[in-house]
């Protein structure tokens, strides 16, 4: 059956999202999680290891030294997720069989998001002391608690008692999850709105454990309590109701004569509803303050719907739960990340500064520049801070290490933490996570921090350009050189100090004598003739004017690479210069070349595009293993085509004995050799190539592509090898991120080559010697 979709919106209706969820969790192996092994298991020592008699080992330091639990056991990154079933999502109380699905969902998210392991618990009781004593047993198994869909009022005793009595972080996320993720979506709507916490007149609806926990928060982050309104299911909680109401409502008390919520609305700056769909009406929006803000969080549907919202207020910003309005304030973008945190630091509890933390991290990466990759996940939407983009999407990697870190840091400051850790090396291994080949291309990005050189971005006043310009001073990688109308770039560079980059019009060019007659001379040009800017760019940058170049603007080949080629002068004893491609296929890296310039190479140059790129692959941290491509395999064939890759397998091998090569060989077997032993020897070939080495464009550009596409792979580049000084142009389909990595390298790459153990002799020729040095 054809899904149906509420109109418009792409979004499936519930009865068919309902029948689909129920084939998602029975399709197969049912449920959504399992164990997997972290260990061999393959043999019987395996085996003897893993369990009796090797395992009593373990047991006997951990028994010496409670802390071993850490390194011997997977207790560090265990975390339970503890329901007893009485609040399950919108649905009410099911019992605790009944939340395991939710349960497991949620271990799911923390394993997706954070790479965090859980076992999902559902305890069988009602009872509050029964409960606390079965989860407050199960601290030596686990790294910390998170409890989820237990009722309020009982959540917080539950709560509370367990933080008392554990030394673990424990956290019930339908309190605070929501709490920490709108105070962001909060800090920023006072911000783009000029508003001041102290000042913001506030209504809440909803006195449930999310409500209680959200109201509370904002208390802590300004807004005074004597400024809230709160509401639950039978009305305001004013002095009238004080007999009937439970301790966790009595702080919200107010001396007030309206009864219902429709009473309390007039000029609010602030609506938060926690509650459920409908509660609340057009006329109650139009009764706000000007520029409302409105955070309607019931789940699965708002109190107001958007469209219906922002019909009433034009002027309203919004924050629902839900993922086809604006503002989705979806507790995905905390819990993992804070436990994250929390587990990494060993902390024993999340406490306020460690939320508030989050909060501020959330509200922080909302005004970034927002990567390709995640306009890509939400269907090629772009966005941007504003009213409709006050907090990250959830699919946006960057709030691991943008969260995590912050959260371990407060850990640490506020005395909760076990262990101290370097937050920024720490932040570099989340990055690693979340970005595939970061691990490589972290030491050039690494590097270039430390030079901080001046990179030229020709065609500055295109929309990719700019971006790149305003990341790379973001990370501190570069200082931009921006080649392009002054004015145009100005403007484009508005908000940045004017210290962090340099301004280069082409119809106004540096005074610079050599310059002027490079120009002359390649170009027949006059000196007051108009200059386009690759041009430009590339003359400074053979000139030593900047230390390197990219071009990052949405152009064609043809409107760039011939500019480099043209007057960017190749290094001494070079063939050709050549592309090569950067390959991130999840955990692996390979280098593709030459995928670029040199359309049918000959053995020379094929021999010297392969010492051009074992340089460039070493100075990235890699050890090169070179491959030859072909269809052909170790001579089998005559074919004039086979003959001249052997050949210049042969001449690179001759030439570089010190790095492990081999060809003529086909690219299945240069990749998995060990399952081709009967074809090539562990001897020959001991391990994987990762640079292949391609005998055409043809095949080299082809492949890169395909791999592309195919295997979801990453391709950053092409590097151009073989120049005197760094300069690189980047494809239309290039994403912003990718060319603030090749702005990395691009700086980096002189200096790294020149620290590799892997480098040329002194006065090379053009033979292209190399060698391991010892």
């Amino acid at each position: 059956m054809r899904p149906l979709t509420a109109k418009g919106t792409g979004i499936m209706v519930k009865d068919d999202i309902y029948q689909a969820s129920l084939e998602y969790h029975s399709r197969g192996r049912p449920g959504k999680i399992s164990v997997v092994p972290t260990k061999p298991t393959l043999t019987q020592r395996d085996l003897s290891l893993a369990y009796s008699p090797g395992v009593a080992e373990p047991c006997r330091e951990i028994a010496r030294n409670p802390d071993d639990a850490f390194k011997y056991t997977s207790r560090g990154n265990l975390v339970a997720v503890i329901s007893n079933g009485t609040a399950i999502l919108g649905i009410g109380n099911l019992g605790a069989l009944a939340s395991k699905p939710v349960m497991e969902g949620k271990g799911v998210l923390f394993k997706k998001f954070a790479d965090i392991d859980v076992f999902d618990i559902e305890v069988n009781t009602l009872d509050i002391d029964e409960f606390v004593d079965t989860v407050a047993r199960l601290e030596p198994t686990f790294g910390g608690i998170n409890l989820e869909d237990i009722r309020a009022p009982e959540c917080f005793e539950i709560e509370t008692r367990l933080k008392e009595r554990m030394q673990i972080p424990v956290m019930h996320d339908d309190q605070h999850g929501t709490a920490i993720i709108s105070g962001a979506a909060l800090i920023n709507a006072c911000e783009i709105t000029g508003r001041k916490m102290g000042d913001l007149r506030v209504v809440v609806n909803g006195a449930g454990a999310a409500g209680v926990a959200c109201t509370n928060y904002i208390i802590g982050l300004g807004v005074k309590a004597e400024n809230i309104i709160m509401c639950d299911s039978k009305g305001v909680l004013n002095k009238q109701r004080d007999d009937e109401l439970h301790w966790s409502k009595l702080p919200f008390v107010r001396d007030v004569k309206g009864k219902y919520l429709a009473d309390v609305m007039e000029g609010a700056d602030l609506f938060l509803g926690l509650s459920v769909k409908g509660a609340v009406k057009p006329e109650m929006l139009k009764k706000m303050a000007k520029n409302p803000i409105v955070f309607a969080m019931a789940n699965p549907d708002p109190e107001i719907d958007y469209p219906e919202a922002l019909a009433a207020r034009p002027d309203v910003l919004m924050a629902t739960g839900r993922s086809d309005f604006p503002n989705q304030v979806n507790n995905v973008l905390g819990f993992p990340f804070i436990f994250r945190g929390a587990l990494d630091t060993r902390a024993k509890a999340i406490n306020e500064e460690m939320k508030r933390a989050a909060t501020m991290a959330l509200a922080r990466l909302a005004k970034a520049e927002v990567p390709d990759s995640v306009s890509r996940a939400y269907g090629g939407e772009r966005f941007s801070f504003g009213r409709n983009y006050l907090i990250p999407k959830p699919f946006d990697p960057r709030v691991l290490y943008y969260v995590a870190p912050a959260v371990a840091k407060a850990a640490m400051d506020s005395g909760v933490a076990r262990v101290k850790i370097d937050i920024e090396e720490y932040r570099e291994q989340l990055r690693r996570k979340t970005e595939p080949g970061r691990a490589v291309l972290s030491v050039a990005l690494s590097k270039a921090k430390q030079l901080r050189k001046r990179l030229a971005l020709p065609d500055a006043t295109d929309k990719r350009t700019i971006s790149v310009a305003h990341q790379i001073i973001n990370e501190g990688i570069a200082k931009p050189v921006l080649i392009g109308e002054k004015a145009r770039i100005l403007a484009a560079m508005e908000g940045f100090d004017e210290d962090t980059f340099e301004i280069v019009d082409p119809a106004r060019p540096p005074e610079h004598e050599v310059l002027e007659t490079r120009l002359r001379e390649s170009q027949g040009m006059f000196a007051d003739t108009k200059l386009d800017a690759f041009s430009l760019a590339a003359l400074m940058t053979d000139l030593n004017m900047v230390d390197g170049m990219l071009s990052a603007s949405d152009r064609v080949y043809k409107e760039t690479v011939p500019s480099v080629l043209r007057h960017v002068r190749k290094r001494t004893g070079v063939k050709r210069v050549v592309g090569m491609h950067i390959m991130i296929i999840k955990d692996k890296v390979l280098f593709f070349a030459d995928t670029t310039l040199v359309i049918r190479p000959t053995a020379e140059e094929l021999a010297d595009c392969a010492r051009l790129c074992s340089e460039a692959v070493a100075a990235l941290g890699v050890t090169p293993r070179v491959a030859f491509i072909s269809y052909n395999i170790f001579g089998a064939s005559p074919d004039v085509e086979a003959q001249r890759v052997r050949d210049a397998y042969e001449l690179f091998h001759t030439r570089n004995p010190g790095i492990e090569s081999i060809g003529e060989i086909q690219a299945d077997i240069a990749l998995s050799p060990d399952e081709f032993r009967n074809v090539v020897s562990a001897e020959r070939m001991p391990r994987a190539a990762n640079v292949l080495i391609f005998p055409n464009l043809d095949a080299a550009n082809a492949a890169f592509r395909l791999v592309r596409v195919t295997a979801e792979a990453a391709a950053l580049g092409p590097m151009l090898l073989g120049l005197r000084r760094p300069a690189n142009v980047m494809p239309r389909v290039a994403t912003v991120a990718e060319c603030v990595a090749m702005a990395g390298i691009t700086l980096a790459m002189p200096v790294l080559a020149s620290e590799s153990g892997l480098y040329r002799k002194a006065g090379d020729d053009a033979s292209g010697a190399w060698r391991v040095a010892k």
